[in-house]
């Protein structure tokens, strides 16, 4: 038995609205750069989330690219924390545009203040050498057969405390099970399957700029579950620092991906964690590297 139907009264609710999350409005253009605003989305502690930046971001960056150009990269670094109560501005420069390539430099501000800062290339289709690293997605227990967070702790969703986990855009399943409460058996490794919990519509542009925000969620984990800490943790502290990113092949966010993390290190307050996103026939769609601030009360 679930939680869930240990607690029927466990209801989810709706999901909130990736598409609004993501949306910019263009404010000023001109010949080499261009503003836009984004929205803000609330947290419980306050802070704006990494990974809606990140997202807002992409996009407004992808809309001064040149038709046929999709991100294959990016490369950024959080500078300083936001408020989540505050709409964000973005500020695109149009760095170059050559043969094959184009490149971005994305800045979001608050206040006249840079939080975040990150540069991205993009790349019309082209034909040449083709490999991966795949992975049998069909040896792990499958998205189907795992439990929501819903079906775990939905029960809990009258605490405002929860609701970071509980309402969140995309659909985590972890497949050796979360950390939240428990860490379990200390491991540097984890699985977890991903979609977003509504459809999405748009081009593949949309869906590169959401997987960046699903992929901020869960690059801490692997440093936590490897030292037994679970999110629970009293006085546990935590902050994404930096964030990179390789698009290899096209997929959708609204059906499942698996996320494979792993953290090699972790040292000076930092953890070092990396991740692969596979889709169900197992082709490598993408790849992220994240090192993060972790303390813990002393």
């Amino acid at each position: 038995m679930t939680d869930a139907a240990k607690h029927p009264q466990a209801t989810e609710v709706p999901a909130p609205n990736l598409a609004e999350m993501l949306s910019l409005a263009n404010t000023e253009a001109r010949t080499h750069y261009d503003i836009f605003t984004g929205p803000a989305m609330p947290t419980p502690h306050g802070r704006a989330f990494g990974g809606q930046v990140l997202g807002q971001a992409l996009v407004a960056a992808g809309l001064t690219a040149p038709d046929g150009r999709e991100i294959h990269s990016m490369h950024g670094y959080f500078v300083r924390p936001g408020d989540s109560h505050t709409p964000m501005t973005f500020e695109i420069a149009r760095l170059h545009d050559g043969r094959s390539f184009s490149t971005r430099r994305a800045q979001a501000y608050q206040d006249g203040q840079v939080l975040m800062s990150l540069i991205a290339s993009y790349q019309g289709r082209e034909e040449g050498l083709d490999h991966q690293e795949g992975l049998d997605t069909s040896a792990l227990t499958q998205p189907e057969e795992l439990p929501s967070v819903w079906d775990k702790y939905g029960h809990l969703t009258g605490e405002r405390r929860n609701s970071w986990v509980l309402n969140r855009p995309f659909d985590f399943r972890h497949v050796e099970g979360d950390i939240l409460v428990e860490a379990g058996e200390p491991s540097s490794r984890q699985a977890v399957w991903l979609k977003s919990r509504e459809p999405l519509d748009g081009g593949q542009a949309l869906h590169s700029a959401a997987l960046a925000f699903a992929s901020d969620y869960l690059l801490l984990e692997p440093v936590a579950r490897r030292h037994g800490i679970p999110w629970a943790t009293p006085g546990m502290s935590a902050a994404s620092l930096d964030h990179s990113m390789w698009f290899h092949r096209p997929f959708r966010v609204d059906e499942w991906l698996l996320y494979e993390l792993e953290s090699p290190t972790a040292q000076s307050g930092r953890g070092l964690a990396h991740g692969r996103f596979y889709d169900r026939s197992g082709a490598l769609v993408a790849s992220v590297s994240q090192e993060s601030m972790i303390r813990l009360p002393r």
